[in-house]
């Protein structure tokens, strides 16, 4: 299974805006810059996201995106499903119906090939569904020791925001 690389960028996004105290927020070239990624992209990102609900722009001279809700509401689901959509990934064609063993296909009951792949992704969104951006966070924090925590918040500083980055 592929993920769009923008899942990634839009996780990624949501861990350091979960690093900021509930008020504060990033621009989305403060986010991209994080990061080192392309501004339009993470601009195009974080507009999905706050489409779906996952963060919130904030107007202003210091606005910019926060998360919408506590990101121990928020999970991996939320963020792949507001970047790539909720549709299921294998959309099946129903080619048995095809070629010279067409007719020997009973009508009205699902291929067993798709329905392998509907039960994998429906095991793979109720794994995304368990991990909460609180958790992730905690544990990039934690790996990332104190000294890394001190340079986000002076990242995080520079950009405007008093950051409490939690480990």
């Amino acid at each position: 299974m592929k993920i769009a690389e923008g899942v990634e960028w839009a996780a990624h996004a949501c861990a350091v805006l979960a690093g900021l105290p509930a008020g504060e927020a990033l621009n989305a070239a403060a986010l991209a810059s994080f990061h080192e990624l392309p501004p339009a992209y993470m601009a195009k990102h974080l507009q999905a996201l706050s489409k779906a609900g996952v963060v919130t722009a904030v107007r202003g001279a210091h606005g910019g995106y926060a998360l919408a809700r506590p990101a121990s509401e928020i999970t991996l689901w939320d963020i792949q499903a507001a970047i790539s959509g909720a549709a299921p990934s294998f959309q099946c064609q129903d080619i048995r119906r095809k070629g010279p063993c067409a007719g020997y296909s009973p009508r009205g009951v699902p291929c067993p090939i798709a329905c392998a792949f509907a039960a994998a992704e429906g095991a793979y969104r109720a794994q995304l569904r368990t991990v909460a951006l609180s958790d992730l966070v905690r544990e990039v924090a934690v790996g990332m020791g104190a000294e890394g925590r001190e340079v986000f918040r002076v990242w995080a500083e520079g950009r405007g925001v008093t950051a409490q980055p939690r480990g």
